[in-house]
């Protein structure tokens, strides 16, 4: 049935026309759809795609790096509902099974509601230039691959509009102790003990508290640990499913400690706002939202402290990555683990409840920032005011930089560390929008990298190469392994197709730089660090970047086809379907 082209211009519809344009973009990238061109579409870049109720839906779109579609959202029609859209055509030409549907929808209206949610507060360029790291995490709008991108399942409307990073509301946490019996703790050697946390993490007063509390129970404070936890968390997951243990006092709720924490985009990340120089807490959330369910898995939260100790020694015993890139490691340089008694002895159990009770501390940004600097998440330069102005655009006219001169200095910051890590060790980062910072200086040029996310988005070499034989045994169980010519793929698909693949046309659009130049500067980049290094030179073919095609790693099709919503004993994996040009490659 058609429907009118004329929609009401409300904020609800504003969104929902974007994200159809993502949607159509996203899943035309990733083959799902594939759209037909609309007459002489070559000329004017329109396309149409069908669905069975007759609907013919139009639109145009500009084709990209990597196969990559940039729909126009004001050229859509006859309406720009993703709703109604997956509705029409789940069967035919999606095939989605009808579960899936049920959930993605759920997803997806979720996603629409903190759309509009972001849209009502939203900030112009300049006021989101002024914004503090923590402040900006809360006005960006998302994972820019993933459609359903804030879904986050398990959070009701309320819970939303206090614990998304959107909601903007610092919180105190309340704490656990947690008997030893259960809990075990682990820290890095220049941090010692749990006590030693505790002394730098919590006020006296706090800990006498705590401690007093626990002797409350008749029970010896020194045989407990203590960590945060998050209150949806406690309300939700700990308190149903630990309630035995609650009831005997081998976990004890304590009060909230003193400070204010701001939920970041990940949710279950916090950054202390009241003592910036104090560490974040990364905490388990039994929510699922993009990919997977937001736990900790407990095998990667005891080797956290081990993981960041042998990244920390592997860069400070190299003086390239030491004094030239300077490159940030955020480490994450304690952690308390604790198990549940039943869940994590079941082979096969869905694996969100092997993930349910724990902490990570994380080194704040903060301190490692020299006077003049600023830091920025990634995915920051991809944002756009509601005037369309982008963020990067206004970062380089602070700058004085011609844009090209800029983008190379960007380049520079970003590749050399990563390209090091993967040519001389064989170690890769997952560098996507959220984990990778860019540092600027005082003029708003960036200078260097910082990183965070080790045990999680860390990945070796299954080559026997040199400089991982003398790797510490609960790193190598710990750290997953990939042939080399996949390794690659975390640097193209966390990088170059999940973030450069949409900075490229805002570049091109906002600061007049071809998309066609922005990837030869890329290439430069990687050819100038090549050069710098010619012993490495097997490496790069070991590791090669710039081969004619990639593989297509497809996130969108994990939802809708490989992985659904059902339950899992292992975390899913992104896709691989079919392959895509590299623009690096010399063509």
């Amino acid at each position: 049935m058609q429907t009118s082209s004329t929609e009401p211009a409300t904020p609800w519809h504003t969104a929902s026309r974007k994200l159809f344009a993502k949607l159509l973009g996203e899943f035309a990238y990733e083959g799902i759809l594939v759209p037909e061109r609309d007459g002489a579409a070559s000329a004017t870049g329109r396309y149409r795609v069908a669905v069975p109720d007759g609907t013919v839906h139009r639109f145009r779109a500009r084709r990209g790096a990597y196969g990559h579609w940039r729909v126009d959202p004001d050229s859509i029609t006859p309406h720009a509902d993703p709703l109604v859209f997956l509705t029409a055509a789940h069967d035919v030409p999606l095939g989605l099974a009808g579960d899936t549907l049920g959930h993605l929808l759920r997803e997806l209206t979720a996603t629409l509601s903190a759309d509009v949610r972001l849209a009502a507060t939203a900030l112009s360029v300049p006021d989101l230039a002024d914004l503090g790291y923590a402040e900006l995490e809360g006005h960006l709008t998302g994972h820019p691959w993933l459609v359903a991108n804030k879904g986050r399942l398990g959070l009701s409307h309320t819970d939303s509009g206090r614990w998304t990073p959107e909601a903007r509301a610092a919180t105190r946490l309340p704490w656990l102790a947690v008997h030893r019996s259960l809990a075990r703790y682990r820290g890095t050697a220049a941090l010692g003990d749990a006590a030693r946390l505790y002394g730098q993490e919590l006020s006296t007063a706090t800990r006498e508290v705590f401690a007093a509390t626990v002797a409350a129970r008749g029970r010896r404070p020194e045989e407990y640990l203590w960590l945060p936890v998050h209150p949806w968390q406690w309300d939700e997951t700990i308190a149903p499913l630990f309630a035995p243990q609650l009831a005997d006092g081998t976990l004890i709720p304590l009060p909230e400690d003193e400070d204010l924490r701001l939920p970041q985009q990940s949710v279950r990340t916090f950054l202390n706002v009241s003592r910036p120089q104090a560490r974040t807490v990364k905490l388990p959330l039994s929510v699922l939202n993009t990919l997977v369910w937001r736990g900790l898995p407990t095998e990667r939260t005891l080797a956290a402290p081990a993981v960041t100790s042998w990244i920390h020694g592997m860069r400070d015993a190299d003086p390239f990555l030491r004094d030239e890139t300077r490159v940030v490691l955020l480490g994450e340089v304690a952690s308390v683990t604790v198990e549940h008694p039943l869940y994590d002895r079941l082979p096969g159990v869905p694996y969100q409840y092997r993930e349910l009770l724990g902490c990570i501390w994380r080194e704040p940004l903060g301190p490692h920032l020299a006077a003049g600097e600023r830091a920025r998440s990634l995915a920051a330069l991809l944002h756009t005011d509601p005037a369309g102005r982008a963020l990067t655009a206004e970062l380089v006219r602070r700058s004085g930089l011609a844009p090209r001169v800029w983008l190379r200095h960007l380049f520079e910051a970003l590749l050399p560390p990563l390209l090091h890590f993967l040519y001389r060790y064989g170690t890769v980062f997952s560098p996507h929008g959220e984990n990778s910072i860019v540092v600027f200086d005082a003029h708003e040029v960036p200078v260097r990298l910082a990183v965070k996310d080790f045990v999680d988005d860390v990945n070796l070499s299954d080559e026997a190469l040199p400089e991982l034989a003398d790797l510490p045994p609960t790193v190598r169980t710990t750290l997953l392994t990939e042939p080399a010519d996949f390794l690659t793929q975390f640097i193209h698909s966390g990088l170059f197709v999940g973030v450069f693949r949409y900075l490229a046309p805002l570049c091109a659009e906002g600061l007049g730089v071809p998309e066609a130049e922005f990837w030869a500067l890329v290439r430069e980049t990687v050819l100038a660090h090549q050069r710098r290094f010619p012993e490495l030179k097997p490496r790069f073919a070991l590791f090669d970047l710039l081969t004619p095609r990639i593989d297509r790693l497809c996130l969108n099709r994990n939802r809708l086809y490989a992985d659904g919503y059902r339950d899992r004993a292992g975390r899913p994996h992104a896709v691989v379907d079919g392959t895509v040009p590299n623009p690096l490659h010399a063509g």
